[in-house]
């Protein structure tokens, strides 16, 4: 068993103090929409703004004196690579598009108010092997393109004359990844200025020593770091507020930092009563408040929020959270939103996770990196577990595909190698910055590391067949399988040193032949990927055994190996949201089998999902003719348009215990009990146009219905969106686009080309349909709609007044929105 929290310690009483005073800001499962939560410290500004940039590569863009007055001006964040036309000639596993090398620059003056400061540049995410200038000199190096890194710029800062930073991004080798990354500063930067006694950077952690219904008490640590050269004495005071507002518990305890100090780590306990915990239905976050004073001056300053919870895994009853069982109904992600890129405003990923959660599911897994502060923070705020993974690839490369998903000849450029190097630091790196979060609740070290002879192998693939009617075969050149367990030791012991509150895990791909490695043995959890089959054995054979589905297929019978076994406590789908790159052969911008699709909008596959995972009465039906001998049952559209006389198959989704359909108000589908054979029902029916319903029964009684409804050719254009009014920095509106018949109906058929005009201070980032065959242009304002659906995403550009947008296509009645911007 795997039980989340510490023992209980002797509760305490706050009393008051003098002198120089530290409030820090202490935190449970730590959340904030701001930077402080990043990097608990100093006074943040957003630097996105006004930056130059050149592809290709420039070396001479180091010096100050450097002429880039034709470079492009452009605000941050920025993908590079989703700006270029897709093209054959590139790698399908990156989507077809390319890398290359990218510089940045910008310059500034030092305003008197930070001359006596610590001045630094913290990045979320630089993609890839950047390297950041001041003033000509070097400042660091990160080659890894998903971890958030910090740098201090004061030994290299001009006072008195204008600096220039510049950025060199490197991602000549464009086939990298077995999915699309992006190319350049694709997440935000912050200038960050502090006293040079400060909080350190991600320098406040909790653990709660006792969760109980009537008290809590956390052991909060604080690293404090002190640049001055002088003895401080401070005092480190903690206030936590409610959701409300309100004082809930203080403390604070003084210390004495000599001159040779440069840092310290204290720890101070804090008591809440009656708390409030953080749980899916209920995500209740705190707000707490850390401020260093010193002779009664605010020092440094920061706030974050805290949710409150406790985990358990046992080997035979799974999963719960706050004392309740629970199975994990999760999906994986990858970081791009189609003609977005990897440019993904909060507002994006806030309505994809939304609809994901309204499918039923529960949770996230970050494939296969650490991923933008954004998503961590709405985990928090909507109530999503997250298990957070660190690498796709250790100490060799894996195949990537060039022309085409597992077709070709593969190649072999990847993140491997600066994984000797750097390993250590960016998973330490990552659990630093994320271990405040509520949502997180699982750590992993790799996904599929073991695959099968890419590269690892081991004697035992001779006789393992994998669930296939062959053996796979030992391949002795390959890197020995037994590379595996000294690895995944360094790492998770990387991981336990500075979070020892959640259980280390990894995605096996090839659990048959880790089993005879150290590997598993190292985790305190088993992920199985796509191994149903290895379940039962696997639990027999290793009863302490921890176990679930990291990464599962979409089919029914994958489900129900979770569902119907207590000791799986759960599964992520491959997965939530279609992505670019791991493409097919041309055409293909990237998977297109996830439950929603490019542009966040539900999927059939998404409606199959909400009947296995949706604890409400739901029922949906799509159809398919038969005569083409395609099967569609499991992405069955909810279209009723065919020839009269056409045999159709209506597949019904639903956890309803019966159904029942009807045509024009007659009964034309019999009534059928659920079949938990194949997690539908169906019926063929003749084609008649007109209203086909399906009405879901539990005990006999109607509890929901669901209807489609042929439709006429289509003829105007209908545009929603939830937000009318939006913020004049850079604010993002998304407007879905839907083509309507006469009636009001909408056509799924419909390919027609919509055109979007903007009038007022905005402007189009993307046009997205979804269509994952359509190679076009998606930056431009024209695209035609997928499945009778398109997206727009309209970004604010600073300035206040009222937005009028246009979409208008030939022979359709056109639609107008209107914003009006603050």
């Amino acid at each position: 068993m795997f039980t989340i929290y510490k023992q209980m310690v002797k509760l305490f009483d706050f009393r008051k103090g003098n002198s120089c005073l530290i409030r820090v800001l202490v935190v449970v499962f730590l959340f904030s929409t701001t930077i402080h939560a990043q990097v608990s410290f100093g006074i943040p500004e957003k630097w996105n703004d006004n930056w130059k940039f050149l592809l290709g590569d420039e070396p001479q863009a180091v010096s100050n004196n450097y002429d880039d007055s034709k470079w492009r001006i452009l605000d941050l964040p920025h993908d590079w690579s989703i700006e270029a036309p897709l093209s054959p000639n590139l790698a399908s596993c990156t989507g077809y598009l390319p890398g290359g090398i990218g510089w940045y620059r910008k310059s500034f003056h030092l305003s008197d108010s930070l001359k006596k400061e610590k001045v630094f540049i913290y990045f979320e995410g630089v993609y890839k092997e950047s390297e950041v200038y001041l003033n000509g000199h070097l400042i660091g190096k990160r080659p890894n393109g998903y971890i958030s890194f910090m740098y201090d710029l004061t030994p290299y800062l001009y006072s008195e004359k204008e600096n220039v930073l510049a950025v060199r991004v490197d991602h000549s080798e464009s086939a990298d990844s077995r999915w699309y990354t992006g190319s350049g500063i694709y997440r935000n930067v912050w200038l960050i200025h502090s006293r040079k006694t400060h909080i350190d950077q991600w320098g406040i952690f909790w653990q709660a020593k006792q969760i109980a219904k009537n008290a809590a008490l956390l052991d909060v640590q604080v690293n404090i770091k002190n640049e001055s050269g002088e003895k401080q004495n401070l005092i480190v005071q903690l206030e936590l507020f409610s959701a409300e507002g309100r004082v809930v518990s203080r403390n604070f305890q003084k210390t004495l930092l000599q001159k040779t100090d440069s840092s310290k780590l204290m720890s101070l306990p804090l008591k809440i009563k009656n708390p409030v915990l953080w749980g899916l239905q209920h995500p209740y976050l705190y707000r707490l408040k850390t401020s260093i004073l010193c002779d009664n001056k605010i020092v440094d300053e920061s706030i974050v929020s805290v949710g409150l919870r406790f985990l358990h895994f046992d080997p035979d009853k799974g999963f719960s959270l706050n004392g309740e069982n629970i199975k994990i109904k999760g999906v994986c992600i990858h970081h791009d939103a189609g003609c977005l890129g990897v440019v993904v405003p909060h507002k994006v990923w806030k309505r994809r996770l939304l609809n994901l959660k309204k499918i039923g599911c529960n949770a996230i897994r970050m494939s296969h990196n650490p991923q933008a502060p954004d998503v961590y923070d709405l985990c928090d705020e909507l109530g999503l577990l997250v298990m957070d993974e660190a690498f796709d690839e250790w100490k060799y490369p894996k195949k990537k595909s060039i022309t085409g998903w597992n077709t070709g000849t593969p190649g072999y450029q990847g993140n491997y190698s600066f994984f000797e190097e750097w390993a250590e630091q960016d998973i330490k790196d990552m659990v630093l910055r994320n271990r405040n979060h509520p949502s997180v609740f699982l750590w992993s070290i790799g996904n599929e590391i073991d695959f099968p002879n890419d590269p690892y192998s081991h004697p035992i693939l001779e006789t393992a067949t994998f669930n296939q009617p062959s053996v796979l075969g030992y391949l002795p050149n390959n890197p020995p399988a037994e590379e595996l367990g000294a690895i995944a030791k360094r790492l998770a012991k990387q991981v336990r040193m500075y979070d020892s509150t959640r259980p280390v895990t990894a995605a096996l791909a090839g659990a048959v032949m880790s089993n005879e490695t150290e590997y598993p043995y190292v985790l305190d959890i088993v992920g199985y990927n796509y191994s149903e089959f290895q379940y039962e054995k696997d639990h027999q054979k290793y009863p302490n055994r921890i176990m679930f589905g990291s990464e599962t297929g979409n089919s029914f019978a994958s489900w129900k190996a979770t569902r119907d076994n207590d000791y799986i406590f759960g599964q992520f789908l491959w997965t939530g949201i279609d992505y670019l790159g791991e493409s097919r052969e041309w055409p293909s911008r990237g998977y297109k089998h996830a439950l929603l699709d490019l542009a966040g909008f539900l999927k059939p596959e998404g409606c199959f999902r909400q009947a296995l995972w949706d604890t409400k009465p739901f029922i949906y039906i799509g159809t398919f003719s038969t005569g083409n001998g395609i099967d569609r049952s499991l992405n069955a559209l909810p279209i009723w348009n065919y020839s009269l006389g056409e045999d159709i198959r209506v597949v019904c989704y639903t956890n309803c215990s019966k159904a029942l359909l009807k045509l024009n108000g007659r009964i034309v589908g019999q009534l059928k009990e659920y079949n938990d054979d194949k997690g539908f029902i169906t019926w063929n029916i003749p084609f008649k146009s007109g209203l086909l319903e399906v009405v879901g029964l539990n005990g006999g009684k109607e509890v929901v219905k669901y209807a489609i409804q042929t439709t006429a050719r289509s003829y105007a254009i209908k545009a929603y969106t939830t937000d009318i009014v939006l913020k004049k920095d850079k604010d993002v509106a998304q407007v879905e686009i839907q083509i309507v018949d006469k009636n009001g109906i909408p056509v799924l058929l419909s390919k027609d080309e919509i055109t979007c005009q903007i009038e007022g201070p905005a402007k189009l980032l993307g046009l997205e349909s979804g269509d994952n065959q359509d190679m076009g242009n998606y930056r431009d304002n024209v695209q035609p709609v997928y499945n009778g659906r398109l997206l727009a995403y309209i970004q604010t550009i600073g300035k206040s007044g009222e937005i009028r947008i246009t979409f208008t296509s030939p022979w359709l009645k056109s639609a107008d929105i209107f914003f009006t911007v603050e």
